[in-house]
């Protein structure tokens, strides 16, 4: 009953159990028990977006975030199972024989260990005796559903838990020629996903890209400005390799040289640089001799440098292409200082790596990303809980501000707790159009960060009614990722690279417009322009930042006070 036009009322002989829809054919549709759980979890959920915008963009936002989070994980499934990551070593969504299309979990249903029940296996041994395709297709669809909720304990950021309304909608065939797994296991093979053929996992950032492609068009066509929604559409662009590499190999790699040479090394810059196979790098041009006395000065402290202390961030990464470049660059410091491969896996992601982006589908991506490369590295991350420092943007419009009245239990001085309460809101209405703004937000004003975690970590709900306190856990969680996202742009950082996004004052919304006007004066006529600002504010004293940006800053006369 759920169509772009509206959600029509379930027939009145409906009971709590069974709702009965007319859809227009002969036989009225019903559904029961489970899934009338998740049918008004998507009801309420579409009511709720709708109050946002409106019924369409509710509608198609919506069905848009379902499409792309069983891409992502449909992508990462395929790239684990030709790596031989799963955990139960089982393939998904093929059979890893030439000439068999069912897939080996469906072969073997019986040898899984994804968690399903004896009355749920006997359900599946009637499917697998009928063997038409619609009993494979929902015997394949049930057991999918029941894998990522298995790999929720592996990859949780990716594979949140599903017994939703997003279950509802979930429609693959392993059969259907038109489908995407098929086209996945027989369009593109196996190759573009083998790590040890093509090493870099890049395949993933090109499908996020041409994912992208239909969205990008109809927003370019469409010559309307941009809002949060259309922004990720209309400024995602993925970065091809040799791009990268230049851009990392002249920044973190520059810093790296620079601090081999402050500890005595008499190698040149150029012999270095081979040494570790770096093909883009560009030796420092000759200098006169008195910048030559400084800059040694200046760099004398790089010695100092520890390998696990450098922090390296990209504020609009995508699908992540950057920072996994960068992890290998890390690697190669890692081994040199003696590390043992899985320590430097684990140590890069939980200290060197910072990635920041508006869209979540590209943080789920850069996330996964970034996992994959520890896993090639070290057996047992996927085990242990890993935290790594990846963020996606999300509005404080929705937090129940009501509720933070409630939070600070272990804070007894009442003074310190205000003040607290003061901080997060003020944090708030920063992070009000985060989804647009993302990493351009400035945060100008220093906060005791570990105070603040430890005031949202806990609820005082002794003097508060049961409905006061409904939804609390969720604010919590908010709270702590728009407070980590506010540290982390307010750090300072040793290495910053990004390929920002360009967007024109033409395409701007009011949002957009009226904070550019305020706080990026010098920079505001496009959005890379913007970046440039931004990666040189992120910046510690005498670090590198690299990115692509246009060559219109240099000789337009709306960045002139800029070039000053």
């Amino acid at each position: 009953g759920i169509t772009e036009e509206g959600i029509k009322d379930p027939l009145p002989q409906s009971t709590d159990d069974l709702k009965i829809f007319h859809i227009g054919e002969r036989d009225t549709y019903k559904i029961s028990g489970d899934d009338v759980r998740k049918y008004e979890k998507l009801v309420k959920e579409l009511r709720k977006r709708e109050k946002e915008s409106d019924y369409k963009t509710a509608y198609k936002t919506l069905i848009e975030e379902v499409a792309y989070t069983w891409f992502n994980r449909i992508t990462a499934i395929r790239f684990m199972e030709v790596n031989n990551y799963m955990p139960d070593r089982m393939r998904v969504l093929s059979s890893g024989r030439k000439g068999v299309r069912e897939p080996e979990f469906i072969t073997y249903y019986r040898d899984t260990d994804i968690g399903i029940t004896e009355e749920e296996f006997k359900k599946l041994d009637e499917l697998k005796l009928n063997g038409s395709k619609e009993a494979m297709d929902e015997m394949f669809q049930f057991m999918f559903i029941k894998q990522c909720n298995a790999l929720n304990d592996y990859l949780p950021e990716l594979f949140e838990k599903t017994d939703d309304y997003a279950e509802l909608l979930l429609t693959i065939s392993y059969t259907d020629p038109e489908g995407v797994v098929y086209k996945l296991i027989e369009d593109l093979g196996e190759e573009p996903f083998d790590i040890n053929k093509t090493g870099q996992i890049e395949v993933i950032g090109w499908l996020y890209q041409y994912y992208n492609t239909v969205p990008k068009a109809e927003v370019d066509a469409s010559k309307k400005k941009v809002d949060k929604h259309t922004l990720p559409a209309k400024t995602q662009l993925f970065t091809p390799e040799w791009i990268v590499k230049y851009m990392v190999q002249n920044s973190l790699g520059r810093l790296w040289i620079e601090r081999r040479i402050a500890m005595g090394s008499n190698k040149s810059e150029e012999e270095l640089a081979k040494e570790y196979g770096w093909k883009y790098y560009l030796p420092e041009a000759e200098q006169v001799e008195e910048v030559k006395v400084k800059l040694k000065k200046m760099r004398e402290d790089r010695k100092k440098l520890k390998v696990e202390d450098i922090k390296f961030i990209d504020p609009a990464m995508g699908s992540g292409h950057i920072l996994v470049y960068a992890f290998d660059m890390f690697m190669q410091f890692y081994l040199e200082e003696g590390y043992t491969e899985s320590e430097a896996a684990e140590s890069i992601i939980e200290n060197n790596l910072y990635g920041l982006d508006i869209d979540k589908r590209a943080y789920q991506l850069a996330y996964f990303s970034l996992m994959m490369k520890g896993r090639q590295y070290s057996r047992r991350i996927l085990n242990k809980g890993i935290k790594n420092n990846l963020y996606y943007f999300i509005d404080s419009k929705n937090i129940n501000r009501k509720q933070i009245g409630y939070l600070g239990r272990t804070i007894e001085d009442e003074d310190e707790r205000k003040e607290l309460r003061e901080d997060i809101l003020e944090i708030l209405d920063l992070f009000e159009n985060a989804r647009e703004l993302g990493s351009i937000i400035k945060v100008e004003k220093e906060y005791d960060y570990d105070k603040l975690i430890e005031f949202v970590k806990h609820a005082d709900d002794a003097n508060a009614l049961p409905m006061e306190l409904v939804g609390i856990e969720e604010t919590q969680e908010k709270l702590m990722s728009i407070i980590n996202l506010t540290k982390i742009l307010s750090n300072k950082y040793e290495i910053v690279v990004t390929n920002p996004p360009y967007l024109g004052r033409g395409y701007m919304g009011a949002n957009l417009t009226k904070y550019l006007d305020k706080k990026y004066k010098n920079t505001k006529a496009d959005l890379f322009a913007v970046f440039m600002e931004k990666c040189e504010e992120l910046l510690g004293k005498s670090g590198y930042y690299g990115m692509i940006n246009q060559h219109s800053w240099m000789f337009l006369a709306s960045f002139e006070k800029y070039r000053e």
